[in-house]
């Protein structure tokens, strides 16, 4: 039987009762916390300044879904001694210049001799406690909004697998590197009452944790589902990544009838997503305004699904 981890007892420590917060939030202040987040992983592409710009952006990405504005960063690097250095000096170029973008300090970091390559940030920001988004607060009657589409794991499965290249998968690539902020500034503006970011867990997963956050039902369109370019195809070829199948097996058993699911909409849920979009929560009267408000910066303003009270803490395909 496994030990449990210890508790934190600390009513300044914000995101302690928010099951599945994406960040951690501090509060320092009546009017001022910080929120913390670090995320970092293996090359998903093979140009290293490509590379360091996805990595940075999927890391700042926790602290714009909780409604922040990240402040600094730190490099996290783990690298084998077998490759040039030039490639880690890209890789810390093309985070650099991401944060950069973003008005990120880069204040340091710490690196490691490793068998793979890692890359990616340990990021702080500050929120204010009283605009603070979270995967708690969901309500039924709530739209579901997705700023980016899906399929980046699927997507890189082929290319590892030399199936296609990185100028088959450009919207995607285009679409990891784009920060999330102008996204979280329409959501703020707008006003609504949760979010998450997809990333590893797949649309399948994260939405899963809104609504265990929340106590609601999601329902999602199966229709409705955006992919980038050559997803649905590369799917039909079985190209599937590992942590695809290991999504399904944890959170396929909340899905209301999810055994007879078509198989390619489980493969679009469950793929493991890199720096993917922003799912909101907003309830029904403000979502045209803060779809206009996304389209308007650029944004994606895919609207998916819905939120209902029935069965709460699972997901319903329709």
């Amino acid at each position: 039987m496994l030990r449990q981890l210890p508790t934190v007892e600390d009513d300044n420590l914000l995101t302690a009762a928010i099951p599945f917060a994406d960040a951690g939030v501090y509060r320092i202040g009546e009017e001022c916390a910080l929120v913390q987040s670090v995320d970092f992983f293996t090359p998903i592409v093979d140009d290293p300044e490509t590379w360091g710009r996805i990595a940075a952006a999927n890391a700042l990405s926790d602290v714009y879904a909780m409604g922040g504005r990240p402040l600094t960063a730190l490099n996290l690097v783990g690298f084998p001694t077998c490759l040039d250095r030039q490639v880690l000096v890209d890789i810390l170029r093309g985070g650099a210049e991401k944060c950069a973008e973003a008005g990120v300090a880069v204040v340091g970091g710490h690196t490691v001799e490793d068998d793979e390559p890692k890359f990616g940030l340990a990021v702080t920001g500050l929120v204010d406690p009283a605009r603070m988004v979270s995967t708690r607060g969901a309500r039924p009657g709530d739209q579901l909004v997705l700023t980016k589409p899906l399929g980046t794991g699927i997507l890189a499965t082929a290319l590892k697998g030399g199936i296609i290249t990185e100028a088959d998968m450009d919207e995607a690539i285009r679409g990891m590197e784009r920060l999330n902020r102008a996204a979280a500034e329409a959501m703020l503006a707008t006003g609504v009452n949760a979010c998450t970011d997809i990333t590893g867990f797949g649309l399948l997963g994260h939405a899963l944790e809104l609504a265990g956050a929340s106590g609601v039902l999601v329902e999602i369109d199966s229709g409705a589902l955006p992919v980038y370019p050559r997803v649905r195809e590369l799917a039909a070829m079985g190209l599937v990544p590992a942590g695809s199948h290991n999504n399904r097996k944890y959170y396929l058993p909340r899905v209301i009838d999810g055994q007879k699911l078509a198989a390619e909409t489980l493969d679009i849920l469950a793929d493991p997503q890199t720096s993917g979009g922003l799912l909101i929560a907003v309830p029904a009267d403000r979502c045209d305004a803060l779809r206009s408000k996304l389209r308007d910066t650029g944004c994606g303003d895919f609207l998916i699904g819905r939120i209902t009270k029935a069965q709460a803490g699972h997901l319903q395909v329709v």
